[in-house]
């Protein structure tokens, strides 16, 4: 059943009545954002079965892009509260109505639970408790064209999630619609990835490597089992060139047939290294794959192998699987990334996680080597050949992201939030780390603003994704619940 949180006083309804009015002329108007002159742009084809490009999924966009066409806190004095949820909230969305649904797990009950936030002070105002599952399951969900969250819970059922306004003007979350999957996926298996494709199914992804589509319109389902050994841990991306999916030896493009059973386009094995490197989840590549590039901005696929010496960009062409390079990156920080890179035109951004230290780790992550690491940082730019022969460096430094970066299309910035140390000047990590609110030049890697959150464990973004929402908001989820940055 869902829970509604009663007794909101009116004036804040209708303040937030007012504001999602504003928030939607602003959405309805985001869209062309794209065409700006920003040398970043194309983005990828919009989804018609995802929310607004850049908050319908915590990647931005089904093709995982980590690009928006909204943007980031304007000019003015910066400022930010915290909604205290008691929970990690690693996916903030926004979609087409203005109000943001933000999914997470409570940290002492772990059962996953859908907030509804109020879109003027990013409060929550209705919640619902979703079934439990692994300690990755539910992470990666997306917002329908209608609003509604899409995820898979613990029981294996497909959900779409709405939120609802009665008359005395009170918001409910609840299951609108509901499909089992539970004749294709194992009771001991789980989902870890879901993604619209451009024909309205539900791919989706399992932890022990069953790929499949779900039409929740007609209940039809079909998988794939990829090879035996392979796991998958991370989420999906869709394009109308196919889906993506990595697992932990190679990536691949999938197609669908008439039924929506998947098939293999191609696959490329990938340097995995000889173990998991600490500040990653899982032996393999950390990256959810993404699709970018110049012409309608899904030319290309990348993601960050896991090399033992150094990690490579790896950058294939997504209608072959014709590699165009494989580029050492993060030089100058930590070789290695639990990061989906950011995309666009013929630029990706990667960002370094390696020795983050993480409260929690999947239970089949292993040993890493080495054991531990200081979390040094690094950011890398890299750009894909104006010919496509190949791939160039183009800055590399030792930025301390905390945060999966988000690009902005419209004001040419990325934003992320940093981890500093405590101490100035060293590279160790405590539970006193201050952290930073930045927007980062994307030509040059400087950090050209910031402003200080928090200090301590609660503010801890954990390499979550931030969000840019209308009007000049960022969500960024933590370790204890949700930031909302703005200007003042």
């Amino acid at each position: 059943m869902p829970f509604a949180v009663p007794g909101r006083p009116r004036l804040r309804r209708l303040a937030a009545a007012a504001f999602t009015a504003a928030v939607f002329t602003t959405l309805g108007a985001a869209s062309p954002a794209s065409a700006t002159g920003s040398v970043f742009t194309p983005q990828q084809p919009h989804n018609p079965y995802a929310g607004p490009d850049g908050t319908a999924t915590m990647h931005g966009d089904s093709g995982s892009s980590d690009t928006t066409p909204l943007p980031g806190p304007g000019s003015g004095s910066l400022s930010s509260n915290r909604t205290a949820l008691a929970s990690a909230c690693p996916t903030v969305l926004v979609g087409g109505d203005g109000f943001p649904v933000a999914l997470c797990t409570p940290i002492f009950t772990q059962v996953p639970t859908v907030h509804l936030l109020n879109p003027s002070d990013g409060s929550s105002i209705a919640e619902l408790t979703l079934t439990k599952g692994s300690l990755l399951g539910g992470v990666y969900s997306y917002l329908d064209q209608n609003s509604r969250l899409v995820v898979i819970d613990g029981s294996r059922r497909l959900l779409r999630i709405g939120h609802h306004q009665d008359a005395d003007g009170d918001w409910s979350l609840s299951i609108d619609q509901s499909l089992s999957l539970t004749s294709v996926i194992g009771e001991n298996d789980s989902v870890t990835g879901i993604a619209p494709d451009y024909q309205g199914r539900v791919w989706f992804a399992t932890h022990d490597g069953v790929v499949g589509t779900a039409d929740d319109r007609t209940g039809t389902v079909r998988t794939l089992q990829l090879p035996a050994g392979e796991t998958v841990a991370n989420s999906i991306s869709t394009a109308p060139e196919g889906t993506l999916v990595t697992t932990t030896y190679a990536t691949y493009l999938l197609t669908a047939s008439a039924d929506g059973t998947p098939t293999v386009a191609w696959r490329q094995a990938y340097d995995r290294g000889s173990a998991r490197k600490p500040g990653q989840l899982s032996w393999g590549s950390g990256s959810t794959p993404t699709f970018f590039g110049p012409g309608d901005g899904t030319d290309y696929v990348a993601i960050v192998d896991n090399a033992d010496d150094k990690v490579n960009l790896d950058v294939y062409v997504t209608s072959t699987g014709r590699q165009i390079c494989s580029t050492p990156v993060l030089l100058a920080g930590g070789s290695g990334s639990e990061n989906s890179p950011v995309g666009a035109g013929r630029s990706v951004f990667v960002a370094s996680t390696y020795g983050y230290p993480y409260p929690a780790l999947p239970d089949d992550a292993g040993t890493s080597v080495p054991s531990s690491a200081d979390f040094i940082g690094g950011l890398t730019r890299v750009d894909v050949k104006a010919d496509g022969s190949g791939c160039d460096l183009v800055w590399d430094n030792t930025t301390r992201s905390a945060a999966v970066p988000k690009l902005s299309t419209a004001d040419g910035k990325l934003h992320t939030v940093l981890r500093d140390p405590v101490i100035p000047g060293t590279t160790t990590s405590s539970i006193l780390d201050p952290y930073r609110y930045a927007e980062i030049d994307p030509e040059t890697g400087a950090v050209t603003r910031s402003y200080r959150v928090g200090v301590g464990a609660l503010y801890d973004t954990l390499q979550m994704a931030g969000t840019a929402a209308p009007g000049g908001v960022y969500y960024q989820g933590t370790e204890t619940g949700i930031l909302r940055i703005t200007t003042s």
